[in-house]
């Protein structure tokens, strides 16, 4: 399949099950390169499943998973992606480190734990953290930064590798929701002027029609998958089905 697959993420028929609770079923999913999609769904979709077959933390019992035209089983190359997840369970705030140190953590993997960062290392931290507009706060300690803030580094700290594909799993989770508003706009910056490919998880139903380019509603299998102008057209009926209830969408752009 490389090089026929033009995809970042290629996934085909996925089913996955704890035992005898199926979590996932029949999943068809595509993330284009360039593309930004959002995956929304309800608690107990299977969302954050997904994400773990993605990244190879689990295997799925049906189906196949596709990385940039590699079969996620002997996909090497992932410098090629970022990965963000909730704030809360990546990272402990408390610990004494500065932006710069935290985002110069993402280097690691490409250096080495013990390797001496060199003049262009150190361009290369604060050139992931200027993307980010954190440059002013790059000698602060990341606890005293604000939950929007804070996130904002740990995507500077997926960025510095320079990915070709950053996952997010529900980032804005415990922020405000100005703050989600202008991490939203950040992500859409990242994706228009990098050309990154991104997907984004989150329960925020508004962002979709706001920001990115696809969308895909999951609940343990796939409901739509499509661009943001077909989810626009019956959004808030789609959604419904998706969650068993009435959804009305509230934009964030006003």
């Amino acid at each position: 399949m490389k090089g026929k697959e033009e995809a970042a993420i290629s996934i085909r028929n996925l089913s996955y099950h704890y035992g005898e609770r199926n979590v996932l079923e029949n999943i068809s999913l595509t993330v284009q390169k360039g593309a930004f999609l959002g995956l929304v769904g309800p608690n107990g979709s299977g969302k954050s499943t997904l994400i773990k077959c993605i990244l190879g933390f689990l295997k799925p019992q049906e189906g196949s998973i596709f990385l940039f035209g590699e079969k996620v089983e002997r996909f090497k190359e992932w410098n090629k992606i970022g990965y963000v997840s909730q704030k809360a369970n990546s990272f402990n705030t408390a610990f004494p480190a500065t932006v710069f140190e935290v985002v110069s953590m993402g280097l690691v993997g490409k250096l080495g734990l013990f390797r001496f960062f060199k003049k262009q290392d150190k361009e290369k931290v604060m050139k992931a953290i200027e993307a980010v507009g954190m440059e002013e706060f790059a000698r602060r300690n990341i606890g005293e930064l604000s939950g929007g803030q804070q996130q904002r580094v740990f995507i500077a700290r997926a960025l510095v590798s320079d990915p070709e594909l950053l996952i997010l799993d529900e980032p804005t989770v415990g922020v405000d929701a100005q703050s989600a508003t202008d991490f939203y706009g950040m992500l859409k910056t990242l994706n228009e002027e990098r050309h990154m490919s991104l997907l984004l998880v989150t329960h925020d139903v508004g962002v979709m029609s706001d920001y990115v380019t696809d969308v895909a509603c999951l609940n343990q299998t796939i409901h739509f998958h499509g661009n943001k102008e077909e989810f626009k057209k019956n959004k808030e009926e789609g959604l419904s089905g998706v969650y068993g209830h009435h959804v009305h969408v509230l934009n964030h752009q006003h």
